[in-house]
C-alpha cells in the first residue's frame, strides 16, 4: 500500500496529503467493521480523536465530562482544551473500568458528558453506562483505543454511545502506522462537526471542506500514507482480534484448572475481550510475598510483565501547571492531587492486578511458557 502511494507521486508529481482515496477507503472499511451502520473520520492521533470528538459535541464551556481514573492521559487532557472540567470517576474494584454506579455519584446539573475507556480490550458493562446517560440527557463518549473488536452483548464496543474514538498508533491491534486515531458516530452530523475541529474549524458540508473556517479547531488531519498503511491493516483486524481473544481464553481456562493464586481477572458476562493485555488477579492471602516480588519472578523467567497499571492521569505533574490550574475549578479533581484515598476501587484494582503483556503472533510455545512460569513462581512462594 505505501508502494502505491509512492508510485502515484512518482508518476504525477503530485505530493500525497490528506482527506484522498486511501483515507475514504479506510474510513469506509473501519465502518464495515463496526457493523456498516454509520461514519468515521480518521485523525492523527487518539488524544486529537478525543478532541476533534469533543469539538463535535459543542458543549457549554465549564461543562463536566465524567472521565475514568484509569486511562491515558490523552484521554484526558483533550477535555481541558475543549474549556470544559474533568471529573475523575473511581473504578469498578474487579477491573480497570468504571461502573454505572460509580459515574451515577458525580452527575450534577453541570455534567453533560461521560468518556468510558474499555481497557485492556476488556469492555465496560456499557448498557448501565448507556442507559445512566439516556436518563440523564447525557452525551456517551467511549474511548475503545485498548479495544478493538471488543463485544458487549453482541455488538462491538464503539457502537453504544454517541460517538467514539480509536488510537491506531503502533502497538494497539490495528495501527496507520506510528501514530493515528479514528473517529466514529452512527450519527453523520457528528462526524461533520469533528472534521471541522479537526481541519481548523474548515466547515465540512456535502462530503467536502468548503474552505471556510468557521469555528476554533487544529489540524489533526492523518495523512494519505497513513491511512493507506491503515487499509491493509484493518484487513488483517479480524485475524488479529480472534488470535488475542485465544490467547487470553486459553490463559483463562488453564489458570482456573490449575492454578491456586493466579486467575484472568473478572469480566462482564456476555462480553468479548480481545486481550491488548491480559490482567491477572493474585490470591495474595495465598503467597509469602507481595505482588511485585512476584511479578519480579516472574520477569526473571522471561514473561513480559508489568507490575502495576498505573495509568492515572490525575496524579501526575501536570496538574500543577498553570494551564491546568486555570481551568481545574472542579473541588472534586483537585481533592485528588497528591491522593490516592479518594479512589478506593483503583486501589484495590491495582493492588490485586498484575499484567501480561502480549502479541497476537503468541502461540501454543508462548502461552506454555507463560504458564510454566507462573507454576514455577507460585510453587515457590505459595504458602
Amino acid at each position: 500500500m505505501v508502494d502505491q502511494v509512492f508510485a502515484h507521486v512518482i508518476e504525477t508529481g503530485e505530493m500525497f496529503r490528506y482527506a484522498g482515496k486511501y483515507e475514504e477507503r479506510y474510513q469506509n472499511s473501519f465502518v464495515d467493521f463496526l457493523g456498516g451502520i454509520g461514519s468515521a473520520d480518521c485523525v492523527n492521533s487518539g488524544a486529537n480523536a478525543l478532541f476533534a470528538a469533543l469539538g463535535a459535541l459543542e458543549l457549554e464551556p465549564g461543562s463536566e465530562v465524567i472521565v475514568p481514573a484509569i486511562t491515558d492521559a490523552g484521554g484526558l487532557m483533550p477535555i481541558l482544551y475543549q474549556l470544559l472540567v474533568p471529573v475523575v470517576s473511581d473504578v469498578d474494584a474487579r477491573s480497570y473500568n468504571i461502573s454505572a454506579d460509580q459515574v451515577a455519584l458525580l452527575i450534577t446539573p453541570r455534567t453533560k458528558a461521560i468518556i468510558v475507556s474499555h481497557i485492556a480490550g476488556e469492555p465496560a458493562v456499557i448498557d448501565a453506562i448507556a442507559d445512566l446517560a439516556q436518563k440523564n440527557n447525557l452525551v456517551l463518549i467511549e474511548d475503545c483505543s485498548q479495544s478493538h473488536g471488543a463485544e458487549y452483548d453482541g455488538a462491538k464496543v464503539g457502537t453504544f454511545g454517541d460517538i467514539a474514538v480509536f488510537s491506531t498508533m503502533a502497538t494497539k491491534h490495528h495501527c496507520t502506522g506510528g501514530q493515528g486515531g479514528v473517529i466514529f458516530s452512527k450519527d453523520r452530523t457528528l462526524i461533520e462537526k469533528a472534521k471541522q475541529t479537526a481541519d481548523r474549524g474548515k466547515l465540512y458540508e456535502q462530503g467536502s471542506y468548503t474552505g471556510r473556517n468557521v469555528s476554533l479547531g487544529l489540524n489533526c488531519n492523518l495523512d494519505e500514507l497513513s491511512a493507506a498503511i491503515g487499509c491493509a491493516q484493518i484487513k488483517k483486524l479480524p485475524k488479529i482480534i480472534s488470535a488475542t481473544h485465544w490467547i487470553g481464553e486459553t490463559l483463562k481456562e488453564s489458570l482456573d484448572q490449575g492454578s491456586d493464586v493466579a486467575s484472568v481477572g473478572w469480566q462482564p458476562e456476555n462480553s468479548k475481550c480481545v486481550y491488548w493485555f491480559v490482567r491477572i488477579k493474585l490470591a495474595l492471602e495465598k503467597i509469602s510475598v507481595g505482588k511485585e516480588q512476584f511479578s519480579d519472578a516472574l520477569i526473571a523467567e522471561g514473561i513480559p510483565v508489568g507490575n502495576e497499571y498505573r495509568s492515572a492521569p490525575f496524579e501526575q505533574e501536570w496538574l500543577n501547571t498553570p494551564l491546568a490550574r486555570s481551568f481545574l475549578g472542579s473541588k472534586r479533581l483537585a481533592d485528588l492531587m497528591g491522593t490516592r484515598s479518594a479512589l478506593p476501587n483503583v486501589e484495590k484494582a491495582l493492588s490485586e492486578h498484575i499484567n501480561i503483556f502480549i502479541r497476537e503472533s503468541y502461540g501454543k510455545q508462548e502461552i506454555e511458557d507463560i504458564l510454566r512460569a507462573i507454576e514455577k513462581v507460585e510453587d515457590a512462594y505459595q504458602n
